[in-house]
């Protein structure tokens, strides 16, 4: 699967584009026909300590599925989206089989 990462007014290092796309892939798993993903990582400027933001955006015949979290690391955004869009494709799969 093509894993697309976009960093908004920041540079990403290597390490951190190599676990977005273990991770990613990782969801081919529990659907088949994934056509691609786009992520975007957004530092807010804001005196939270969740500032990191990370939209993932989830190609599928169809619609495609969205998932957009915010946590203190980039590491911790990427897995909650993850999970989500992992909830997001076993639904979409099982309405699929129905």
């Amino acid at each position: 699967m093509k894993v697309s990462v976009q960093s908004v007014n920041f540079n990403i290092s290597r390490d951190l584009v190599e676990y977005i796309e273990k991770k990613i892939n990782n969801l081919e798993k529990f659907h088949d026909h994934i056509l691609g993903a786009e992520v975007f990582l957004k530092v807010q400027s804001t005196s939270e300590k969740e500032n990191k933001t990370v939209e993932v955006k989830m190609g599928l015949p169809g619609n495609d599925i969205v998932a957009k979290k915010n946590s203190k690391t980039f590491e911790a955004a990427i897995s909650q989206a993850a999970d989500s869009l992992k909830k997001q494709l076993v639904k979409r799969k099982e309405k699929m089989k129905a």
